[in-house]
């Protein structure tokens, strides 16, 4: 039985302030993540801060023609939304690709970003593993491995990331705004998931205490030339083996703009650019696609 306390947020600033008091607090939205884990005793809350009663479940037009989709926007919604399934199919495509129907009614935008890894070692409490417990060591770097890091992997650990969204986020140059003791920042979506490296119990660049407010798309959706990519066991909900999510932008033929992140071979969407470098200005044939494809393997 874990104890904790539970506490229901009225604002931003509450949720903050709440979980600055009591080390060890998580927020709580949807639950689908953080409910398994904690079942699984891998995460031992202090306090749950319940934030599903914040006005963060909306989507918007920005200035500058871009979308700004609140924190707590579920999935299932997002992905049906207009304005985001026809300025941005891409990012419509990957959601529809994860998890279940009944998943994505529940996982909001936030959540997510924010999802541990589904490393089966990290789940077992009876196997060391450094995200867990720093310095105890990784089982999957000598153990089972097939679905982990091939890119961007340390000595330290090789789980990947497991959301589809945040691949299609990262092709999108999505922006990630939240919400701390020192105010509120903007973290550019390229920076926001960080490779395991020396610290490879932290997932993000997020501070202690930060919430995660709202996900920024740019006015650029690639909506014309774009296509997600999801290769798994099964046709069923799994999770991927290796995503894509490919955009690219045509000017006469031409490719004036490319994007390339994969998804489920690292610990954070990959982007190469010199891959994408390498399909700047070329033409749209089969022969420059392959090349790219070559730099990124």
């Amino acid at each position: 039985m874990i104890n904790f306390e539970y506490a229901r947020a009225r604002g931003v600033a509450d949720a903050v302030r709440l979980a600055a008091a009591a080390p060890g607090a998580k927020f709580i939205a949807g639950g689908t993540n953080l409910i398994d884990l904690m079942k699984e005793h891998v995460e031992c809350p202090s306090r749950l801060i319940d934030i599903s009663r914040l006005p963060l479940n909306r989507v918007e037009e920005t200035p500058a023609g871009g979308l700004r989709i609140g924190t707590l926007v579920p999935n299932a919604d997002l992905a049906n939304h207009s304005l985001a399934a026809a300025r941005y199919p891409l990012l419509a495509s990957a959601i529809s690709a994860g998890a279940s129907a009944q998943l994505r009614n529940m996982v909001t935008t936030g959540s997510n970003l924010l999802q541990r890894t589904h490393c089966p070692c990290f789940y077992d409490t009876a196997r060391p593993c450094n995200k867990r417990e720093p310095g105890s060591g990784c089982s999957a770097i000598k153990g089972l491995n097939r679905m982990h890091a091939i890119l961007g992997a340390s000595d330290r650990r090789i789980a990947t990331h497991s959301s589809d969204m945040s691949v299609a986020l990262a092709a999108l140059d999505a922006l990630v705004h939240v919400a701390g003791p020192a105010g509120e920042r903007t973290i550019p979506i390229a920076e926001f998931h960080r490779l395991p490296g020396d610290a490879p119990q932290r997932d993000t660049t997020l501070q202690p205490v930060e919430i995660v407010t709202a996900v920024e798309l740019p006015a650029r959706g690639f909506a014309a030339h774009c296509s997600y990519l999801k290769i798994c066991d099964r046709l069923s909900y799994a999770f991927g083996l290796v995503t894509v999510a490919a955009a690219l932008e045509l000017d006469a033929g031409r490719i004036a703009e490319a994007r390339l992140p994969l998804g489920g071979v690292a610990h954070k969407p990959w982007r190469d650019p010199a891959a994408e470098a390498a399909l700047r200005g070329q033409p749209a044939q089969q022969a420059v696609i392959a090349r790219a494809a070559d730099l990124v393997l």
